[in-house]
């Protein structure tokens, strides 16, 4: 008869058991990232190999980690010098046999019993508390959105209302207005030097003429359906950029404009 086997054996036995499952798990895993790593490789795109390598990489570690404590575990139990108190009791415990779980009744399902009829109670009265909800206060109206167009020239005629036009010509005014102004200022970024000298010798539309006439060709041509209304964006914005708010700086003016005759 072969001897049985002690306390220690059958608690070795019953680790390796239950890790089995899960190691084979494990080791299924890396087998499986493995070889879609070798798949990837033979792809035209290498890059598809980083997400199975970082499998590979975290099943490979999580099945080192799990054979070390197992490995660690059988050493420590076979070791045949004496135990401490601590190593002998966990030995013991694991040792135990596990009690099987006490089988289940079947279930018998209740019979059911008529409600007796039982006195209502009257409710306590409970005062009543009137609640006071949180109400957000109620944001003011968003004033209009006004165009660019309303900061029309001191010049321009009063009669003139940019807000009687179609839609079309109120658009033209708004781009128009926007165009002015960013080629002045473009100049302005690009001339700085000039533009100085122009204002101190009152002869801009003279030294920058190039420039300028440009600057304005490009504003005819893209806004030649409102260059006859009684209002002159380009010379606007000459005035308020180029001469910083002196007309006298410009000198010879060379485009008519109804704002300049004002």
């Amino acid at each position: 008869m072969p001897p049985e086997p002690n306390s220690v054996e059958v608690a070795i036995a019953r680790a390796l058991r239950d890790n089995l499952e899960r190691l084979q798990r494990t080791s299924e895993e890396l087998q499986q990232a493995v070889n879609d790593i070798v798949a990837a490789c033979a792809s035209s795109k290498p890059t598809n190999a980083l997400p199975p390598m970082l499998r590979a990489q975290t099943s490979a570690a999580s099945l080192t980690a799990a054979l070390d404590v197992l490995a660690r575990f059988i050493a420590m139990s076979m070791q045949t010098g004496p135990r401490s108190p601590l190593e002998a009791a966990i030995t013991q415990v694991v040792s135990w046999p596990v009690p099987e779980a006490p089988a289940t009744p079947t279930p018998v399902r209740p019979i059911p019993h008529a409600p007796e009829p039982m006195a209502a109670t009257p409710a306590p009265a409970v005062p009543l508390v009137p609640q006071v909800q949180d109400f957000e206060p109620i944001p003011p109206p968003e004033p209009p959105i006004e165009l660019e167009v309303v900061e029309e020239p001191a010049a321009i005629e009063e009669e003139f209302d940019v807000n009687q036009l179609t839609p079309e010509e109120q658009e033209l005014h708004r781009r128009a207005n926007r165009v002015a102004k960013v080629s002045m200022q473009d100049i302005k970024m690009l001339r700085p030097e000039q533009c100085r000298l122009g204002r101190e010798h009152k002869d801009i539309c003279i030294r920058l003429k190039d420039d300028i006439e440009k600057a304005h060709r490009e504003y005819d041509r893209r806004f030649k359906p409102i260059m006859d209304h009684p209002v002159d964006y380009f010379y606007r914005w000459l005035v308020e950029i180029l001469a910083e708010g002196d007309p006298s700086c410009l000198g010879n003016y060379p485009y008519a404009t109804a704002s300049k005759a004002r």
